[in-house]
């Protein structure tokens, strides 16, 4: 019998930063290989699943975006995605803001169309097979050229797909996100959501620059704003939600041990901190993973996963009558 202060599936999640090419599991990285057929450089799965011990963000990218090259068609992309989203309502999961890379793509090839159709064709689907409602938000790679970016902006706009906003990832140091100041003007005056990833690795100031010079709604990571009063302060005054990612941090080295993760000290502060897993098939799990865990090495709390719960679903794009059935209400 499943203990209900241990089961996540309890209660209902919005998942908020998850990038799906993070969920590319070492087992559909061999099939998809097959299928295109792509010799990977990879003796077998162990061989594979030897090389995810990371060091820092940038180790991480580099297996990441290797990996990626078996991604090559539609129903890559929509196998992907059905991929993730049944094991997300195992999870407890349902809302999922579901990140995609385009310039990953494109860049080696791949039509933009292939990409949108693929992981388009899963999403419209996905509350019905799964009970997941979904949304899709392209991320820019910040650490690419920024008049590509606005290209990027312009190719999505024009293709009519059902996109919810944009957000910035990558590696962050060096890449501020005062460089994206005009590819988010314009995303905002299009009418899309905005998010970035800011304060993983990079300075709290670089979540001041995400709000202050790109409008964004929400900070991903977010994890050094405790280095900075005033700035929790800010972001607990204008409840601005921060998608924490734990089991990421320790294994892209932001924090040693998840013992030492600060996430009860800020929802003590007060700060509307929400819970995901970021890159799943790369650091150790999905959302409930990442719970089992923070209860199991932090002490959270029955309490403190149900205020988690509804923080993210508070924090979602999802629409109003959305929220009220997921809440409850």
């Amino acid at each position: 019998m499943t203990d209900p202060a241990t089961d996540t599936r309890a209660t209902p999640l919005a998942e908020l930063h998850m990038h799906i090419e993070g969920a590319l599991e070492p087992e559909l990285i061999f099939e998809l290989a097959q299928r295109n057929r792509i010799d990977l450089p990879y003796a077998d799965l162990d061989d594979l699943r030897s090389r995810y011990e990371f060091t820092d963000l940038q180790s991480f990218l580099d297996l990441y975006f290797a990996n990626m090259t078996v991604l090559r068609t539609a129903q890559d992309f929509a196998d992907l995605a059905r991929s993730y989203l049944a094991r997300a309502a195992v999870a407890g999961v349902r809302h999922a803001e579901i990140f995609f890379n385009p310039q990953a793509h494109t860049a080696r090839g791949v039509p933009l169309r292939e990409v949108l159709e693929g992981l388009g064709d899963a999403l419209a689907g996905s509350e019905a097979e799964h009970g997941v409602s979904t949304g899709l938000i392209a991320g820019i790679l910040r650490d690419r050229p920024v008049p590509e970016a606005d290209a990027l902006l312009t190719d999505l706009v024009g293709s009519g797909a059902p996109l919810l906003g944009i957000g910035l990832d990558s590696a962050e140091v060096g890449y501020p996100p005062s460089l994206f100041v005009d590819v988010f003007g314009r995303a905002r005056a299009a009418g899309l959501h905005v998010v970035a990833h800011a304060g993983e690795e990079g300075p709290p100031d670089y979540i001041r620059q995400a709000l202050d010079l790109l409008g964004v709604e929400r900070i991903d990571h977010g994890i050094r704003c405790v280095e900075d009063d005033d700035l929790v302060d800010r972001l607990v005054r204008d409840r601005v939600p921060l998608t924490l990612c734990p089991l990421s941090n320790v294994r892209l080295r932001v924090v040693d041990r998840l013992a030492d993760h600060p996430i009860r000290r800020m929802l003590a502060r007060g700060l509307h901190v929400t819970v995901n897993s970021d890159d799943p098939a790369y650091f150790g799990g999905y959302v409930d993973d990442n719970l089992a865990r923070l209860r199991a090495d932090v002490g959270l709390t029955d309490a403190e996963r149900e205020r988690l719960a509804r923080n993210s679903i508070e924090a979602s794009f999802a629409s109003p009558a959305r929220k009220a059935e997921l809440l409850g209400g």
